[in-house]
């Protein structure tokens, strides 16, 4: 049986998909189209390129030759930045309005800059910086590296192959050659639009580059600008345009599976949306999880921004606009049985250093909660036969 899926954002959380993939599997069932915002994009371009359950759950065992957590690693400070961006940054501007009395302008703008270079060669500046002039703490150079070197070894003509692998396919030659009908999605912050990235909405976009445009969780990871070599999106030019989190305008795309209306179509293709079974993997933070580990201490930058009073009165505004587009469908695919709702209760989005206790309990809980949808689904079709 094949199944059209739809991957929810959630950042770490989104370890919990394992287990639900590893029960989906060992149903016999098979993925048809995958969609994914965020943490999910990152599943269904995995899974688009041939990893299994089993294949997931190794990488999210990846450890460091410290012992720490491979996730661990996206949590990359800039160690640079371009002399363009300092030079045009709102600290810079700052300090040239400062007027320092009888001293000559050229001296002063070279006390300026000497000022600013000097500031980021500390670690916690250019943290300050990245957030106030690239969105977010963390560049993501890592994620992408990780990223490719993982399409790079779901590559199945393997290290023989002649030209370069899946780490750096475009969307269009990742689909002739996998096959698969992959979207991830992202959002638009100067066009304030929902992007749906495929090989028919932006085929010279690489799929690497897709997904970590798709989860750069605001004041997390940086914001990414559409650069001119990765051509039209559905026709337009939008390069420069600055690049965030899809989960901004929709965490839970599953209105991209399920509805036929005629945009839909144009960005999804003209497949019946009841071709195949449709299901959505949605996480759940109102659903605990059994016999989950108390959390250890939070003593990281980002653990204490995510935190922080006016990040969470932030991120409650977002679930309500996101949730707010996304509910109703939500609501009316819960009722005809296409939503499986995967617990993440005591879990967030920044736990990148998740003990592995934590990651067995959350995996095990994503499975018994599929495993509980499909035995349910199950005997609702059977009932309606």
């Amino acid at each position: 049986m094949q199944f059209d899926l739809v991957f929810e954002g959630g950042g770490a959380k989104g370890a919990v998909f394992v287990g639900a993939l590893q029960e989906f599997e060992a149903r016999g069932y098979k993925p048809c189209r995958l969609v994914g915002t965020s943490a999910g994009a990152i599943t269904a371009a995995l899974v688009a390129a041939g990893a299994t359950a089993d294949w997931l759950h190794a990488a999210l065992c990846e450890r460091d030759a410290a012992g720490k957590s491979v996730f661990a690693s996206f949590a990359d400070v800039a160690s640079t930045f371009e002399a363009a961006d300092v030079k045009s940054s709102a600290i810079a501007e700052m300090l040239e309005r400062i007027d320092l009395p009888l001293v000559p302008n050229r001296w002063e703008s070279a006390m300026d800059q000497a000022l600013l270079d000097g500031l980021l060669n500390f670690r916690a500046f250019r943290m300050l910086f990245s957030i106030l002039e690239k969105g977010g703490v963390y560049e993501g150079g890592a994620f992408v590296a990780w990223m490719m070197s993982k399409l790079d070894a779901l590559d199945q003509r393997g290290p023989a192959r002649e030209d370069p692998g899946l780490g750096v396919a475009t969307l269009q030659r990742f689909y002739d050659e996998v096959g698969a009908d992959l979207s991830i999605l992202a959002s638009d912050v100067d066009a304030q639009e929902l992007l749906v990235f495929n090989h028919r909405t932006a085929p010279n976009l690489p799929v690497a580059w897709a997904v970590r445009m798709s989860m750069s969780i605001p004041m997390v990871w940086q914001e990414v600008k559409w650069r001119e070599e990765w051509g039209l999106y559905r026709g337009r030019n939008i390069t420069g345009h600055t690049i965030v989190d899809g989960g901004v305008l929709s965490n839970f795309p599953i209105d991209l599976i399920t509805s036929g209306i005629a945009e839909v179509a144009e960005i999804m293709g003209d497949t019946d949306p009841l071709a195949v079974a449709n299901l959505g993997f949605l996480i759940d933070e109102d659903l605990p999880v059994p016999g989950v580990p108390a959390k250890a201490g939070e003593s990281g930058l980002v653990e204490s921004i995510a935190h922080s009073r006016v990040v969470l009165q932030i991120s409650k505004l977002m679930d309500t606009m996101m949730n707010a587009r996304d509910r109703l469908v939500i609501e009316r695919c819960m009722k005809s049985h296409e939503v499986c709702r995967l617990p993440a209760k005591g879990y967030t989005a920044t736990e990148f250093e998740m003990s592995a206790e934590r990651m067995v309990a959350l995996v095990s809980a994503g499975r018994a909660a599929a495993f509980a949808y499909f035995e349910e689904r199950t005997a609702l079709e059977a009932g309606k036969g």
